[in-house]
């Protein structure tokens, strides 16, 4: 029986010993639950403080563009106001003259779980049709390749003409179609860095990417400065535009990276305050709109095609993402000011408003996809998108001249 007894103890002892001993503490570690690490990157809403709509212009907030998410179709955006249409992809909005007037607005993002993961709050404000009817406001709208083509700035002066005003004058030095009452100061490739401090004393001669600065002019000592009383003296009989806009960004942050756009984006942000501070000290009194940079092409195809592997279109839409949110903290609640955000980045259709061709799916096939093929420029439609947002805008400002 002791035999029988000491065998068994000792078959005991080796099923059911660990191989490799554990100390006291590693024991309680492996007992503890994982501890879970909160989101680096919680998704972010970025609407403005204020949509602006018009009646008989579409207005839409588009989901993507205003929420930081590689796919938005993992969330179901979800919008509390007592106008508009609820889509898959949008909210949008199209008002009638009965309907003036401000009106609250709330977008809720919500989880597989049903639970609201991400809220924020603005305002829908529609603006008279007749806001700024037959007034004559003169605007100068400096801008990058987006404002160069010059399809924006023509589509707000036809508004301003079908829409009962603002009897739009359009002033700048640029004219890059050669179309009548289409100036401006866009240049395609050019960053607030170089509106600001670019100088060249033949400024507006040569390849449109190698001229100096407009604003920049030799002062008595030879050095440049910035003169925006002589530019209003040359392109403007003299007098302050009653209108800036400026609507740069792509260039500033194409290329920034996770760890270098907050350095990338205090940089355009300084040089825009300089713009800024240039024209108010001429003209304290002159409304200046912060245009946000839009989002990108909604697929990678986009950038493929237009830049190879040179960026992302999830880095650069966190690019583009964070300088909306940064202009928005630092040019917001600044109306007293004369300063103002212009919601440019909510109106676009990205997925289909920027351009697009057929190709072959690939080398063996002769079967055909539709690719979007440019990554920052979006099409006619878009551009025209972009106008509509800008001339809802200029309505609003139109609209607080006529009550003063």
């Amino acid at each position: 029986m002791n035999t029988r007894f000491t065998l068994s103890l000792l078959l005991t002892l080796v099923l059911f010993t660990p191989l490799y001993p554990t100390t006291a503490g590693e024991e309680k570690a492996t007992a503890e639950p994982e501890t879970k690490t909160e989101a680096k990157d919680p998704l972010r809403l970025v609407l403005p403080p204020i949509i602006y709509a018009v009646p008989g212009i579409e207005t839409s907030v588009y989901f993507d563009n205003v929420s930081l998410s590689i796919n938005p179709a993992n969330y179901v955006f979800d919008v509390h106001c007592n106008r508009g249409h609820l889509q898959q992809e949008r909210w949008t909005y199209t008002p009638d003259e009965k309907e003036i007037g401000d009106y609250k607005f709330t977008l809720n993002v919500i989880d597989q779980n049903n639970e609201i993961i991400a809220s924020q709050d603005s305002r829908l404000r529609v603006v008279p049709t007749a806001a700024g009817k037959n007034k004559p406001v003169s605007i100068l709208m400096i801008g990058d390749s987006l404002t160069h083509n010059s399809i924006y700035p023509r589509h707000v002066r036809q508004l301003s003409q079908n829409f009962q005003g603002p009897n739009l004058k359009l002033i700048g030095s640029h004219n890059p179609k050669d179309e009548e009452g289409v100036q401006h100061e866009g240049y395609g490739g050019w960053t607030a860095v170089r509106f600001a401090t670019h100088f060249k004393e033949n400024a507006r001669q040569g390849y449109y990417r190698e001229r100096g600065s407009p604003f920049l002019y030799a002062g008595e000592d030879g050095k440049p400065e910035l003169d925006f009383p002589r530019y209003c003296k040359e392109f403007n009989d003299g007098k302050a535009p009653d209108l800036v806009t400026i609507f740069l960004g792509p260039n500033d942050v194409y290329s920034a990276t996770d760890e270098t756009i907050g350095e990338r984006t205090k940089t355009m942000v300084k040089h825009l305050d300089i713009l800024v501070k240039m024209i108010h000290d001429f003209s304290p009194k002159t409304k200046i709109g912060l245009m946000l940079p839009v989002p990108p092409a909604a697929s990678q195809d986009a950038f493929g095609t237009t830049n190879g592997r040179g960026q992302t279109r999830w880095q650069y839409k966190r690019n583009q993402h964070f300088v909306v949110e940064q202009m928005s903290k630092h040019f917001g609640d600044k109306t007293d000011q004369q300063i103002f955000l212009v919601p440019t980045h909510i109106n676009l259709d990205c997925a289909h408003n920027y351009p697009a061709v057929k190709v072959p799916r690939n080398a063996q096939t002769t079967e055909e996809t539709v690719r979007q093929n440019n990554a920052v420029h979006p099409a006619a439609s878009g551009y025209q998108q972009i106008g509509n947002s800008l001339f809802c805008w200029i309505k609003e400002v139109s609209k607080q001249e006529n009550a003063k």
